[in-house]
């Protein structure tokens, strides 16, 4: 199949925009728990109405924080359209001052809170933002020392000093009339944000999306997801909220009236996640790998490795009956309902006992991965989305799934498969083009508005998509093969002793790989092999046991893809690959020309030069 169009549920009206159903729940739910912010740690005294250290956030309660902070922007003569810049890990006041910003007819430029002063300094002064809202003391810090380059920059307020209280002090002078009138000459195609891409290659572009943009996406969203999206539903959001596959969460919880929580500390989470008990969660797929090694981990700790890995079996073969004509047989019920005791249901309970559903999107997550936490009681409805889209174009539903692909197009979507593979894209969800960037406007959007995504796929006959690759991460080696890198770096990235992994080979006569250790393993693997538990990597890199361990891994990789793409050598890099050595991106994509260069050396080595 080449094209698949879904009709819309819901068509976004003209005058429409995002702070509409703020106020909607205000009026029709006002006592409807909107938001909970965690109010104490474990252990403390609960505070007086406090719900397992967890405190409601009403919807007319953050209708009207929302305006008091809104009146406060207005105040500082933030004017409608104007850009606000926001800098800030995942937390309240990041989804309160974005709802704020929208109210008063400005415009919102997050900022990742891990952004470097190079990084920070581009944002801002390409979207000319007159004023910003940093978090921490090392933010302000850091803006300071780029703020010579930032001539329209007016003020900067700081959220742990207390800045949003004396905001919404100076607010009081408005009259709330004001905001209600900016409020309401915000229309469906006014600009609401501008999200600047990760950068895996060049400078950042801003994406410009609309309140349609959005408002499409995630009201065509709901309806195919209601066991996720509904008044009885709550998520703990712990993804950077800068970044676009989050955002659409926080919008898609007001919308559908349900409760959302946020988390700033990873370290934290377990424990949040068990106090707060979401009925769904959304991560990136390398937390989903995270937790599975983890568990993997704990077991071989424990002397139950064995028991584990039985489970785990029965887990995937579970879930791979699901979706046969008749089902799993009685035998694998009857293991599955004995490793459920064992096994699964402790799993569970680690993301609070109550959690059933899971959506992963930002890169591909395996049907490995899948089969498992569905044969576990934790059904991965993996999606598809780019900043471009608002983001999300297809996803798999609870009625319509198809393990390995990323699901449908959603409502009011369409997709193509254009000749030499690439996923084109249609529907309001479509960004309006870059910042400033005519240039790579013109490269994205074709005269016929299709967005030309750069990833490659396949549709099904039934609409299912399924993403092979990116366009410009196709190796071509120099036996004039095209090799896909995702594939094999996706499998060998599954083995709990690997971190990252990145394929090389393009105009080389075969196929290697850069692999990195994983940091949460490797003492618990130095141990098993002898060594004192605080070795580095960098001193064991070509120990027979540690190579033949990667080996298995680049074994199992390979079966799935023919010889010519097999990966022939590997060199184990001395440190894992991070965001704060430019390597990542914030949302753990692989940043490859850094790496190339980073490692240039190695990939030389790989092929003897």
């Amino acid at each position: 199949m080449r094209e698949f169009s879904v009709p819309p549920v819901v068509s976004i009206g003209d005058t429409a925009n995002l702070t509409d159903p703020v106020w909607d729940n205000a009026e029709v739910a006002p006592d409807a728990a909107q938001f909970a912010r965690r109010t104490r740690g474990t252990g403390d005294t609960p505070a007086a109405g406090d719900r397992d250290g967890w405190t409601d956030v009403t919807c007319l309660q953050f209708r009207d924080e929302v305006v008091a902070l809104a009146r406060g922007l207005v105040a500082a003569g933030v004017g409608a359209g104007d850009r606000v810049a926001l800098m800030s890990k995942t937390r309240y006041e990041w989804t309160l001052l974005d709802y704020a910003i929208w109210a008063a007819g400005a415009v919102t430029v997050p900022i990742y809170e891990t952004s470097s002063a190079d990084q920070v300094a581009w944002i801002m002064a390409d979207s000319g933002a007159v004023a910003c809202v940093v978090e921490t003391t090392a933010h302000a810090l850091l803006l300071s020392g780029v703020r010579d380059q930032l001539p329209a920059l007016g003020q900067v307020w700081q959220i742990e000093t207390g800045d949003l209280d004396g905001l919404v002090a100076d607010g009081a002078r408005i009259n709330p009339d004001e905001v209600e009138a900016r409020r309401r000459a915000t229309k469906a195609d006014d600009l609401a944000t501008i999200i600047y891409t990760s950068g895996t290659t060049g400078r950042p572009k801003g994406c410009l999306l609309t309140h349609r943009n959005l408002y499409a996406d995630i009201a065509n969203a709901v309806p195919v997801l209601p066991h996720l999206f509904n008044e009885g539903a709550s998520t703990l959001l712990f993804l950077p909220l800068a970044h676009s596959f989050a955002r659409t969460i926080q919008i898609g919880m007001i919308y559908a009236r349900a409760t959302l929580a946020h988390s700033s500390d990873p370290k934290n989470l377990v424990n949040e996640l068990q106090a707060f008990r979401p009925t769904f969660v959304l991560s990136v797929p390398r937390v989903f790998e995270k937790v599975y090694n983890g568990a993997a981990q704990k077991a071989a700790a424990e002397g139950k490795g064995a028991i584990f890995a039985r489970a785990e079996r029965v887990a995937i073969a579970y879930s791979e009956a699901l979706d046969s004509r008749d089902g799993p047989g009685l035998a694998l019920r009857m293991q599955h309902r004995l490793f459920d005791r064992l096994v699964y249901r402790k799993l569970r309970a680690a993301l609070g006992g109550r959690c059933r559903d899971a959506i992963s999107g930002g890169a591909p997550l395996g049907s490995r991965l899948g089969h498992f936490f569905r044969g576990v009681g934790v059904t991965i409805l993996e999606g598809y989305g780019l900043t471009e889209t608002s983001p999300t174009v297809a996803v798999n539903t609870i009625n319509a799934m198809r393990i390995g692909t990323v699901g449908r197009p959603l409502p009011g979507v369409s997709v193509r498969i254009a000749d030499d593979g690439e996923i084109l894209i249609k529907g309001d969800l479509v960004f309006q083009g870059y910042w400033q960037n005519q240039e790579a406007t013109a490269e994205a959007l074709d005269d016929d508005d299709w967005f030309h995504s750069g990833d490659l796929g396949t549709l099904d006959g039934d609409g299912f998509l399924s993403i092979t690759g990116r366009k410009k991460e196709i190796i071509v080696t120099a036996g004039g093969k095209n090799v896909a890198p995702a594939v094999l770096e996706d499998r060998v990235r599954a083995h709990p002793l690997i971190s990252q992994c990145v394929v090389v080979g393009d105009r080389r006569p075969f196929i290697g790989a850069l692999v990195s250790i994983d940091e949460d393993f490797w003492p618990k693997w130095l141990s098993a092999h002898g060594h004192p538990t605080d070795t580095p990597v960098a001193d064991l890199r070509e120990d027979p046991a540690l190579r033949a361990d990667v080996q298995s891994a680049v074994d199992e990789a390979n079966k799935a893809v023919s010889s010519a793409e097999e990966i022939k050598k590997f060199r184990i890099l001395p440190r894992d690959l991070s965001e704060s050595a430019g390597e990542l991106t914030p949302s753990l994509k692989v940043k490859r020309a850094v790496v190339h260069q980073t490692y240039g050396a190695e990939i030389a080595a790989i092929y003897g030069d």
